[in-house]
C-alpha cells in the first residue's frame, strides 16, 4: 500500500517534486500533471481533468455518483479502505456507516482547491477482496454543482476491458497518469490482504505515493472505472508494498515497477434509494461484515 502517504517522501524525492504536497510545490511537468480540457472529440475521447476530484491528507479520492444517484442525495466520496483515518482495515473486516467528520479539499478543472467538503460517515470500506472506502458527505450533488459548478463523477457499471486507455487523476499530487488497462490478475495478494480481479497498468501509469484511492477514467467515456491502490517497489514477493499476483492455478508472478487498481463496477448493485449502501440488494456482492 505505498500508494498512500506512507512512501511519498520518498518517490517525491525520486521524482524531484519536494516532500511536501502539491499544493506546496512547484508544479509537476506538464506532461504528468497539464488537465486535459478539451471537449469530447468525435473520436470518442472524453476531457479527462481534476474536476471532482479530492485531495485527502494523505492520499486522494473523487466525488462520485451513481447512475441511480439523484441530485438531492449526499455525495459519496470514493478512496481506499487502507486511507482510511483510522488505519487499515484488518482481513475480514467491513466497515458500514461509521461516523466521520474528515474533510476533502475540492478541485475544480485546473486542480485549484474551490472548497473543503466534510464527511458525516464512512458508508463503507474494506480491504477484504477489494480496497474501497465511500465517504457519505454532508452536502448534496446539487448543492456541489450549485455553489462550485462541479458534477460528481460518475461510476461505470461494466467491467472494464483489457486495453482500454485510461487515466488515473490524482486529486492530492494534482497529477494525471496515462496508460493502458494491460491485463487483470486473479488474485492480487500484500501482505495480510488479497484482492480479486484487479486491475493492471501498463508500465507508463507510474503512480507514487499519494495516488492511492485516485479514480481511474476510461477516457472514452469519461466513467470512473477503478480506484487506484497499490503497485510493486522492489521486486519482492507478496509483501507489504510488492504485491504479487497469483492465478487460478495458484502460480505467482511478480513484476516490479508495475501497478494496480481495484474495479469499481461492482459498488452500484450495492447502492439503493437516497445513495445508502445495501449490502442486502440482489446482485450486490461486496464483502460484508
Amino acid at each position: 500500500m505505498k500508494r498512500t502517504l506512507v512512501g511519498a517522501l520518498l518517490a517525491s524525492a525520486l521524482i524531484g517534486l519536494g516532500a511536501t504536497p502539491a499544493a506546496a510545490t512547484a508544479p509537476a511537468p506538464a506532461s504528468a500533471a497539464a488537465p486535459v480540457a478539451a471537449p469530447v472529440a468525435a473520436s470518442g475521447v472524453a476531457a479527462v481533468d481534476f474536476a471532482g476530484t479530492v485531495a485527502l491528507n494523505n492520499c486522494s479520492g473523487s466525488v462520485v455518483r451513481l447512475p441511480q444517484s439523484q441530485p438531492d442525495d449526499r455525495a459519496l466520496v470514493l478512496s481506499n479502505g487502507h486511507c482510511l483515518e483510522s488505519g487499515m482495515p484488518g482481513p475480514g473486516v467491513v466497515v458500514v456507516d461509521r461516523p466521520s467528520t474528515r474533510s476533502f479539499g475540492l478541485l475544480n478543472s485546473a486542480g485549484t482547491r474551490v472548497a473543503t467538503l466534510r464527511a458525516a460517515k464512512i458508508a463503507y470500506a474494506t480491504m477484504t477482496d477489494t480496497d474501497v472506502s465511500l465517504y457519505e458527505l454532508t452536502t448534496t450533488y446539487r448543492q456541489i454543482e450549485d455553489r462550485y459548478r462541479i458534477k460528481a463523477l460518475e461510476l461505470d457499471t461494466v467491467r472494464p476491458a483489457q486495453g482500454a486507455s485510461i487515466k488515473v487523476v490524482s486529486g492530492y499530487w494534482k497529477r494525471i497518469y496515462s496508460c493502458s488497462v494491460d491485463g487483470f490478475a486473479y488474485r492480487l495478494k500484500e501482505g495480510d490482504w488479497t484482492w480479486t480481479d484487479s486491475v493492471r497498468y501498463t508500465a507508463a501509469c507510474d503512480t507514487i505515493g499519494g495516488t492511492s484511492g485516485s479514480p481511474v477514467i476510461d477516457t472514452a467515456t469519461g466513467k470512473v472505472v477503478a480506484v487506484n491502490n497499490t503497485g510493486n517497489e522492489s521486486g519482492g514477493r507478496c509483501t507489504v508494498n510488492n504485491p504479487c499476483e497469483v492465478d487460478r492455478n495458484g502460480t505467482v508472478t511478480v513484476r516490479q515497477g508495475i501497478n494496480y487498481a481495484q474495479q469499481t463496477y461492482t459498488i452500484a448493485p450495492c447502492v439503493g434509494t437516497g445513495n445508502r449502501i445495501d449490502l442486502s440488494r440482489p446482485g450486490c456482492a461486496l464483502p460484508k461484515p
